[in-house]
């Protein structure tokens, strides 16, 4: 899977957040904050083929059950999509 450039990601004060960079800055006027879960998909999304390979890793690291990591990856990834980062 493969992120577009039109943000870059920064840490300020403990928080992680998405900056929104060039023509994309006029399109999407915000920021977004991520939670821990959050950071983990987005590092995890350049690395990995398809969603089930981040439910598997997200399995790995946290105690949660497959329906549940499927069903938050499902919809961070549906955000992304939506605002044009994935």
């Amino acid at each position: 899977m493969q992120l577009k450039n039109n943000y870059v990601v920064r840490e300020i004060m403990g928080e992680t957040i998405l900056v929104p960079v060039g023509d994309h800055l006029l399109e999407f006027n915000g920021l977004i904050t991520l939670n821990e879960l959050g950071v983990f998909i987005l590092k995890a999304v350049p690395e990995v083929d398809n969603e089930e390979q981040i439910v598997d890793r997200i399995l790995e690291e946290y105690d949660i059950d497959r329906e549940t990591a499927s069903a938050d990856v499902a919809e961070f990834l549906d955000k992304l999509r939506e605002i044009c980062i994935l």
